[in-house]
């Protein structure tokens, strides 16, 4: 075709057809977004959910960002990183503000309180750190409440989950050898052993990613690993991703208690999203252990397997409970804020330019596999099933609420 013809818009037949469908796919419909990022007020949370490099492609693609001045700061990125990258940098009141309001840990009353309604909210929830009280606060202002650990696809994978569970299997062994090697809180020695010196029995409930990452950095470091899980194809596919020969069990409870009075530091591994704390490991199974060992829970926020455990957080991480030492901090994952949160950017940034190709709330919902399974109140809805039963709340399903059929 000719310059002139291309000036004209003169196109001949067989031209035409092939352009047309091709604008058709760009009138696609995609709005603007307006989305707010504010500083964590939980002092030990040290992750940001978008790095500069997404909320700069956001901003290219024509999106609006504002962020809290320091919201990045524990994760080494300055104000003047997501400015050069297309934020702005305003109040929290203007950020609370914005249609979209993204945060690492759960929102707390404060937040809450900064909310002005009928918005668009993305979050970690942490089911055992929910209170009826909260909840009802955010249905009185008709949001749309997403957790981003239930943020699934179709097929059933959740990012968030695998890339946070791998940086936390292997924060688990480093925190573990920590605090092992420490004479003031433990038995100070290595957990890997030396020449002439065996080297520390260590045992993982649960054969899942954080499980698997924590059995390849403590089968780095030499120690003795044991795994657990109720799941023999779990058990068989890590023996395979690993590649040695390793000692792996079901649960049963004969077992695990012996293995318990050898022991010198237990991993709780147990899926994230698992419906209830399993509390496989009782208090007297616990007060068998030898003093000085070491518990690490990464799931005492969700799905805890000790009954000893007990939330704590980066300021004061453990307690000593039937003289072993218990570490149950549930956002594990800030100890390496940096790594975290790229990888939170990365599971945030590919569905929120799915959300700009949707018109309403209920099309979000309705057709974003990952927000409808992670939205836990819709419109001031409460929608999960366990909230409401852990709460006594009513709830509703959100397929009906969207009408899916």
């Amino acid at each position: 075709m000719s310059q002139s013809q291309k000036a004209s818009g003169q196109f001949s037949y067989s031209e035409k057809l092939l352009p047309q469908a091709e604008m058709l796919e760009e009138k696609k419909y995609k709005k603007s977004l307006y989305i707010g990022i504010p500083k964590e007020t939980d002092k030990y949370e040290n992750r940001i959910i978008l790095t500069p490099q997404a909320v700069k492609q956001l901003a290219d693609e024509g999106h609006k960002i504002v962020i809290e001045p320091g919201a990045g700061i524990k994760s080494r990125w300055k104000d003047s990183d997501y400015t050069k990258a297309g934020a702005g940098i305003v109040s929290r009141k203007e950020v609370f503000k914005s249609e979209i309001i993204l945060k690492v840990s759960p929102f707390d009353e404060e937040d809450i309180r900064f909310l002005s309604g009928n918005q668009l909210i993305i979050s970690t929830l942490h089911f055992n750190t929910q209170s009826s009280h909260k909840i009802n606060k955010l249905k009185s202002k008709k949001v749309t409440a997403v957790a981003i650990e239930l943020m699934k696809d179709a097929g059933g994978f959740n990012p968030f989950i695998q890339t946070m569970s791998e940086i936390s299997g292997i924060l688990a062994i480093n925190t573990a050898s920590e605090y092992l090697s420490n004479p003031e809180t433990s038995k100070g020695i290595l957990l890997g052993g030396i020449t002439g010196i065996p080297a520390a029995r260590l045992i993982i409930i649960g054969a899942g990613t954080a499980g698997e990452y924590a059995a390849r950095t403590a089968l780095g470091l030499g120690a003795q690993v044991k795994v657990f899980d109720p799941s023999l194809s779990k058990l068989q596919d890590l023996k395979s991703k690993l590649g040695i020969q390793l000692f792996t069990s079901v649960f049963q409870k004969e077992i695990i208690s012996k293995a318990l009075k050898t022991a010198d530091v237990v991993i709780g591994a147990i899926d994230y999203n698992k419906e209830d704390n399993i509390n496989i490991i009782s208090e007297k199974m616990v007060a068998s252990m030898k003093n000085g060992s070491v518990i690490i829970d990464l799931n005492t926020d969700s799905a805890s397997c000790f009954a000893s455990s007990k939330i704590t957080h980066l300021g004061n991480p453990a307690f000593e409970k039937h003289g072993i030492i218990h570490y149950c901090v549930p956002n594990i994952t800030s100890k390496a804020s940096r790594t975290a949160s790229v990888a939170l950017s990365n599971t945030i940034f590919p569905v929120l330019q799915k959300i700009s190709h949707e018109k309403s709330t209920p099309n979000i919902v309705r057709n974003i596999t990952e927000i409808r399974n992670g939205t836990y109140i819709y419109e001031g809805i409460l929608t999960n099933e366990r909230l409401g039963r852990q709460l006594y709340l009513d709830f509703k399903d959100i397929d009906l609420l969207t009408a899916i059929f």
